[in-house]
C-alpha cells in the first residue's frame, strides 16, 4: 500500500496542472485584482472580464506565456483608463502565446495596448478609442505589436490615435485584417516589418489609410514582402493632429495608401474612394539621414488593380492649382515622386487601366520645387506576389474558436 501511495503521489507531481480561469467583475479594487491575476497566472490560464466598466488609474502589464485575456465583448467590458495617472501604456504584453480578445480600451494616457518581444500573440475582437475624438493629446498608438514574429490583428477597432491606429513595426510574419481604424493620423501603419499581409480591413477618416513605411537608425530595418488587398479605404480626409516632430505629421489629409522605402510590396484589389491628396502613393523617404545601411528608395512596388475614383481632386500639396490645371482638374489616382536607387531595377508597376503621375524628382530629400510633374509609363498587368510564408502562421486561427 506505501509502495502504491509513493507511485501515485509520484505520477501526479508529473502530470500538467489544469488551467485555471481567473474571472474579475468590475467595482472597488478592479485594477488591484486585475493586476494581481496577471502576475500570478500561469501558462494555460485565462483571465475573464466580466461586462462592465473598469476604472484603471495606472497601466496594466502580463509578463507570463500563454494566457488568454478575455472579455464579453469588445463594448461589454472596457478598461477605462480616463483616470490613468501614468502616461504609459494601458495595457503591456511582453510575454510570448498570448491572445487578447473581446474586451475594450478607453483614453490610456499613452498607447492602447502594445506588445514588445512577444511571439505567437493574437489580438482578436479588441477595441481602442480615444473618446474625444482625434487630438494631439491621444496616445501615439491603440493596437502596438513591435519587435516580434507572427502576429494576428483581426476583427479589431482602434479610433483617435495621434500616430498610428494599428501599428505593426520591427517584426515578421504579420496578418492584419477584418478590422476597422478610423479617425487617426494613420489607420494602420506597417513599419520596419516583412512577410505581413493587410486584408479586408475598413480604413476611413484618417489623415492616411494604409503607410508602408522604413525608416532609419531602427533595431530592426529592411522593411518589405507586405500585401495590401481587398481593403475599403475612403474619405481619409482628418487633418493632420499628430504632435510636432513626429514622421506621421508629414503625412498629408487625403492619402489612401502610401508606400515609402520599402521592398516588394503588392497593392492591389482594393476599393479606395475620396482620397484627395492621393488614392496611391509610392515616394523614398524625404529627409537627410546617416544611417548607412538605410535605402531610402521604393523597390518593386505592384500596383494591381484597384477599384479607383478620380483621384486627387485636393491634393494638399504645394503648387496644387497649377497641377490641377495641368491634369484637367483631377490628378491621376496614382503618384510617384519618380525617385529609384537603381535606374536599371524596376521601382514601380502600375495596371495599365490606372493611370499615374510621377514628380520626376532626381535626388532624395528634393521638395516640390524641383518637381516636373508628368504622366507615369504604365508597365504590365500586376500579378500577385508569391505570398509562401507572408502573415501569421496558421496555428493562431485556433485561438479564435
Amino acid at each position: 500500500m506505501i509502495k502504491l501511495t509513493i507511485a501515485a503521489l509520484a505520477l501526479a507531481s508529473t502530470a500538467p496542472v489544469l488551467a485555471a480561469i481567473h474571472t474579475i467583475a468590475p467595482g472597488e479594487d478592479a485594477q488591484e485584482r486585475l493586476q494581481e491575476a496577471l502576475i500570478l497566472a500561469q501558462p494555460g490560464d485565462e483571465i475573464v472580464l466580466e461586462a462592465g466598466r473598469f476604472a484603471m488609474a495606472d497601466g496594466l502589464s502580463l509578463d507570463v506565456d500563454n494566457v488568454t485575456v478575455r472579455g464579453a465583448g469588445m463594448h461589454a467590458s472596457v478598461l477605462d483608463f480616463t483616470g490613468q495617472q501614468g502616461s504609459g501604456e494601458g495595457l503591456l504584453v511582453t510575454s510570448d502565446g498570448v491572445t487578447l480578445r473581446d474586451f475594450g480600451v478607453e483614453n490610456p494616457k499613452g498607447d492602447g495596448i502594445k506588445s514588445k518581444g512577444a511571439d505567437d500573440i493574437v489580438y482578436h475582437a479588441v477595441r481602442v478609442t480615444w473618446t474625444g475624438g482625434p487630438k494631439a493629446s491621444n496616445g501615439a498608438y491603440g493596437l502596438y505589436p513591435v519587435e516580434s514574429t507572427n502576429i494576428l490583428i483581426d476583427s479589431s477597432e482602434v479610433s483617435g490615435a495621434s500616430d498610428a491606429g494599428i501599428y505593426v513595426g520591427q517584426s515578421s510574419r504579420i496578418t492584419v485584417r477584418n478590422s476597422v481604424a478610423t479617425d487617426n493620423v494613420a489607420g494602420i501603419e506597417i513599419e520596419n516589418s516583412r512577410d505581413a499581409v493587410v486584408e479586408r480591413n475598413f480604413v476611413s477618416r484618417n489623415t492616411g489609410g494604409i503607410l508602408v513605411f522604413d525608416l532609419p537608425d531602427l533595431p530592426v530595418m529592411g522593411g518589405g514582402n507586405v500585401l495590401v488587398r481587398d481593403n475599403l479605404v475612403a474619405a481619409n480626409t482628418t487633418a493632420n493632429f499628430a504632435p510636432e516632430g513626429n514622421i506621421v505629421a508629414s503625412v498629408r489629409r487625403g492619402t489612401g495608401i502610401m508606400v515609402m522605402a520599402n521592398d516588394n510590396v503588392w497593392v492591389g484589389e482594393n476599393l479606395l474612394y475620396d482620397n484627395p491628396t492621393a488614392p496611391i502613393m509610392v515616394i523614398a523617404y524625404p529627409l537627410a539621414f546617416d544611417d548607412p545601411d538605410y535605402d531610402p528608395y521604393p523597390r518593386n512596388v505592384t500596383v494591381a488593380w484597384n477599384r479607383i475614383d478620380e483621384g486627387g481632386t485636393d491634393p494638399q500639396i504645394d503648387g496644387a492649382e497649377q497641377l490641377l490645371a495641368a491634369f484637367g482638374g483631377a490628378l491621376p489616382p496614382v503618384m510617384w515622386d519618380g525617385l529609384t536607387g537603381d535606374p536599371a531595377a524596376t521601382t514601380l508597376t502600375v495596371h495599365p487601366d490606372i493611370a499615374g503621375w510621377t514628380l520626376n524628382l532626381t535626388e532624395q530629400g528634393q521638395g516640390m520645387g524641383n518637381a516636373r510633374p508628368g504622366p507615369l509609363a504604365v508597365g504590365a498587368p500586376g500579378e500577385p506576389v508569391a505570398t509562401e510564408g507572408w502573415g501569421a502562421g496558421a496555428e493562431l486561427e485556433a485561438r479564435l474558436k
